[in-house]
């Protein structure tokens, strides 16, 4: 890897599908501590590349490092250094909250002696300690989200994937997942990737963010700088609107969280 900062590093990276490509010779390289967000359509390839990141999917070609470790020839090192929260809500809604950490703790092999103030941690820092003992299913969306991050934490991870970390939820929703991934960031020094189509999300989180479109990273830069580039009132919606020929799109509601999450699903 280029540097020791260096927490993800791809060279040429690709996924094809048959005939389709759905990521295309794709280079990124991002530092320790920076939350990069990818946005795109559905379709642009941004499930794809972190499916294959968080070694869900095996790259056609090319190479990557994440965390220090080869993609493909360390896939279990890989896998302990990382943290994955995806589109579909994963927690199971007839456990408690607490019920399905210690789950996810025991799948990723967190040592009998850590889980409880692992799990205590996470439920603390996810400001879910007085739901603990609740069924999931009687969780509100931004609460379902707030588990699955913490569930993604109970390893100590490196970095952090989430694939549409707030689609589905309502503004107060949204902000306070916005709240926790920043203060992850500045408290613990996560590294953060997300996929998203919601360019207020992008602009108002992410140090950095790639545009996505056809499987090809098309651009990279802060939201001003890539604003800048097109004039002083372009607004990011210009700039994807200008790059990919689509509009950004977003639409949901904290009761249809799980109808969001299955309607965002693709393959790609």
């Amino acid at each position: 890897m280029a540097s020791p900062n260096v927490v993800i590093h791809t060279i040429d990276l690709t996924k094809r599908y048959g005939t389709l490509v759905a990521v295309d010779r794709l280079n990124l390289t991002i530092s320790a501590g920076e939350i990069v967000g990818l946005i795109g359509t559905n379709g642009a390839g941004k499930s794809a590349l972190l499916k294959m990141l968080t070694t869900l999917l095996p790259p056609s070609s090319g190479s990557a490092f994440v965390g220090g470790y080869d993609l493909v020839k360390e896939p279990s090192k890989v896998r302990a250094h990382i943290g994955y929260v995806p589109q579909l809500i994963s927690s199971d809604g007839n456990l408690t909250g607490y019920e399905n950490l210690l789950m996810s703790a025991r799948l990723y092999l967190v040592p009998r002696q850590a889980r409880e103030p692992r799990i205590a941690a996470a439920l603390e820092r996810m400001q879910l300690t007085g739901a603990r003992d609740r069924l999931v299913q009687h969780y509100s969306g931004g609460m379902i989200r707030r588990l699955e991050i913490a569930q993604a934490m109970l390893n100590e991870p490196t970095v952090l994937f989430l694939d549409e970390p707030t689609v589905g939820l309502d503004p107060v929703a949204r902000h306070g997942i916005w709240t926790h991934m920043r203060e992850l960031r500045d408290r613990v020094g996560m590294t953060i990737l997300l996929a998203t189509h919601q360019m207020n999300e992008a602009e108002a989180l992410c140090d950095w963010i790639g545009v996505m479109h056809g499987g090809i990273l098309k651009a990279t830069g802060t939201p001003e700088a890539l604003k800048s580039s097109l004039g002083a009132d372009a607004t990011l919606d210009d700039v994807f609107a200008k790059i990919t020929g689509a509009e950004s799109e977003f639409d949901g509601s904290l009761r249809n969280v799980q109808q969001a999450r299955d309607s965002a699903r693709t393959h790609a």
